[in-house]
């Protein structure tokens, strides 16, 4: 069973997500990374581990969590790597398994992954294959994978033609979140991650979305009460619980779990045409193709108009981009974009699968939509 728990005397947010013998823990709590050693240690098949971080994210938190761990008992060693979406290639997947093979990694080693979404997934991709599976924990540090791809076990590396095409599924073992971390992020980045946050609102929960048109502010600049980060610990729990009950009903994508795409198949072409480089993070790509979503469900009458003009409202609100004219010099054609989104890992039997709306909260599946309904779509927005 999922769900949260929280208590006055203790302050820690507890999201399980049931998989029977996968089954785990999301722990969510302001200071959090003051306990991350220890909730390690008490996880671990042995004590040993191996940490995989980022440059970027090295300096600000390796050097403490190294010495927690060595203060709890834990053998471990660290790789950082380059940050950026580049990372989620072959050529950094080979280069740290190799690593973890020559620092002699066995079976009942860890990996623990430091970092944001780029590193969670290459770090879990990693645990995946090395000695055909070890573990990983999860320690997300910034708002798009502590929402969303620390949790379900999805890990992959993009590829030249497409985003997330070669991975495995690899449930973590533990995610350890402390919102805290998002305060040495940058707005743009923050940013990026409530894209995500806002898309399980859109999916099923119309409350939650309305709750975020009151609060979104809080949630990506901070404010409030509980340190400040008392709006960030609600809608980070809020979503790891959604995603966690998706995840526990459909593991693989088989159902359920694809309405999690929402927005997904545009954004992964945008990022394709734009080389997976800094001129469009994925959250900003994801907010553009959450509105394009809406937008085709209004022209093909499954919504009504005034649903997608206050998503894109909001959107705007904060700050995120809305449509592919906020990327600059995109220089992209109809039929591109098209071509690209049927190298979607998503397609199914030759036709484009997408996660479409009736309204805000109501998203459904659907491999109805026609070529020449999406070309004339993609005709209106692209020029």
């Amino acid at each position: 069973m999922t769900g949260s728990e929280t208590s006055p005397g203790n302050p820690v947010a507890r999201v399980r997500v049931s998989l029977a013998e996968r089954s785990y823990d999301i722990l969510i709590a302001n200071g959090l990374r003051r306990r991350f050693a220890a909730e390690i240690a008490a996880a671990l098949p042995r004590p040993r581990a191996i940490v995989v971080t980022d440059e970027t994210v090295a300096g600000h938190y390796l050097a403490p969590l190294e010495a927690g761990l060595a203060a709890a008992g834990v053998s471990a060693d660290s790789i950082v790597l380059p940050p950026g979406e580049e990372t989620k290639s072959f050529a950094h997947l080979e280069r740290l398994t190799a690593q973890c093979l020559d620092l002699g990694l066995e079976r009942r080693d860890t990996l623990i992954a430091l970092g944001g979404g780029v590193i969670g997934d290459l770090a879990g991709f990693a645990a995946a294959i090395l000695l055909r599976g070890i573990g990983c924990i999860q320690l997300p540090t910034t708002l798009l994978a502590q929402v969303d791809s620390s949790v379900g076990g999805k890990t992959a590396i993009d590829m030249p033609v497409g985003k997330n095409l070669v991975g495995a599924f690899h449930q973590p073992v533990l995610v350890l979140i402390d919102p805290e971390t998002l305060d040495t992020l940058d707005r743009r980045q923050r940013l990026a991650g409530y894209a995500e946050t806002v898309k399980y609102g859109l999916i099923r929960d119309r409350a939650f979305f309305e709750w975020l048109e009151a609060n979104g502010g809080r949630v990506v600049d901070g404010g409030g009460g509980d340190g400040g980060n008392g709006a960030r610990v609600r809608a980070i729990e809020t979503a790891c619980t959604a995603k966690a009950d998706i995840v526990a009903r459909d593991e693989r994508e088989a159902g359920e779990r694809a309405l999690l795409n929402l927005g997904h198949t545009f954004a992964h072409a945008l990022e394709t045409a734009t080389g997976y480089s800094d001129r469009l993070l994925h959250g900003e790509a994801v907010a553009i193709g959450m509105c394009m979503a809406f937008d085709l469900s209004a022209e093909l009458g499954w919504a009504a108009r005034q649903e997608a003009a206050r998503v894109r409202a909001h959107l705007e609100s904060v700050g995120l981009p809305t449509a592919p004219a906020a990327v600059a010099g995109l220089g992209l054609t109809p039929a591109a974009m098209a071509g690209l989104m049927r190298r979607d890992k998503k397609v199914a039997d030759g036709r484009i699968v997408f996660v479409m709306v009736r309204g805000i909260g109501e998203a459904f599946v659907t491999a109805a939509v026609e070529e020449s309904d999406l070309e004339t779509y993609l005709s209106k927005v692209l020029g």
